[in-house]
């Protein structure tokens, strides 16, 4: 299976959306900062995942997350999340 994931650092007040074929190594990766671009932001809180059969599929919606009608689908996925965090 690969995975495309969205975290949440409280601490920056920003997600991060990413894919791959181990979620929980990955999540430990992000959180022990040997991640570059998040270990300003630990720790950083898994709220979304979507499994996938293919690798591209995950790439591709990894992709398209980050994109302006991405972050429109994030809203809606992340509804209920954003309205008890605020």
């Amino acid at each position: 299976m690969y995975y495309t994931y969205i975290l949440y650092s409280k601490k920056l007040n920003r997600f991060y959306i990413g894919s791959t074929s181990n979620l929980q190594s990955r999540l430990e990766a992000h959180n022990s900062g040997t991640v570059p671009y998040t270990k300003m932001g630990t720790p950083w809180k898994l709220v979304y995942y979507e499994a996938f059969v293919e690798k591209s599929d995950a790439i591709r919606e990894e992709r398209f997350l980050k994109t302006g009608k991405g972050r429109d689908r994030r809203k809606y996925l992340l509804k209920s999340y954003l309205e008890k965090r605020n």
